[in-house]
């Protein structure tokens, strides 16, 4: 079982359902040729895509084209059920960095069919997480800067001011939809500068305030 763990508060949470945002920054929306969506766009990882600071992504025998993403992730620590958009933040524990790994080739492979992405999206080591801090340290989570680089190179430096849902509304659609349990955790989306990783590199993400990690490829 993963654990998701915030230090500053000792607070541990078995880590449950990941739901993530795809084309939540307009910007990342336009690099991959897609439209900027009317409501959020949800897609789900499991749990046992989990691996941590300094751990390993192994990219899949069936893809060539694997792609990072950096992304804020919000980890629940209350119940949310059809929860309003004004009290919504008050089911967030924590807050932590992401990267959402995905099969790039594989995923357009499975748009051009009109077919989920879960195998795109949600393999083994495909959800690179850090530790979490408590809400109360991340005063305003929608002015962070979010960074990652490959191999000591920046490649993405966006800001999470430009998420086009921002975390209220996201929590509250997502619970409107299905439950929210303390132990989910949502990825929020990535900004601009997504792009292929290859075995041998090492990835560095950091989100301002909230931390970092290193992470290899093979």
């Amino acid at each position: 079982m993963k654990i998701a763990k915030i230090p500053a508060t000792n607070q541990q949470f078995p880590i449950g359902k990941i739901v993530c945002l795809a084309r939540n920054y307009a910007e990342h929306a336009k690099e991959l040729g897609n439209e900027t969506p009317a409501g959020p766009v949800l897609f789900m990882k499991p749990a046992t895509s989990v691996i941590g600071d300094g751990d390993t992504v192994r990219i899949p025998a069936y893809s060539q084209e694997c792609h990072y993403e950096v992304e804020l992730a919000v980890l629940i620590g209350k119940t949310a059920c059809a929860v309003p958009v004004d009290s919504a933040m008050e089911h967030v524990a924590g807050y932590g960095v992401a990267i959402d790994m995905t099969l790039r080739d594989v995923q357009n492979q499975l748009k051009a069919k009109g077919l989920p992405w879960d195998i795109a999206k949600g393999f083994d080591t495909s959800c690179p997480l850090s530790g979490f801090v408590a809400a109360e340290q991340v005063p305003d989570p929608h002015n962070l800067n979010l960074k990652l680089s490959v191999n000591g190179e920046v490649r993405q430096n966006g800001c999470s001011a430009d998420m086009i849902n921002r975390i209220p509304q996201i929590i509250a659609h997502i619970s409107g939809i299905f439950t929210l349990e303390p132990g989910d955790i949502i990825l929020t989306g990535t900004p601009a500068g997504v792009g292929q990783v290859r075995s041998g590199d090492v990835m560095d993400a950091s989100i301002e305030t909230v931390g970092g990690m290193t992470v290899y490829i093979q």
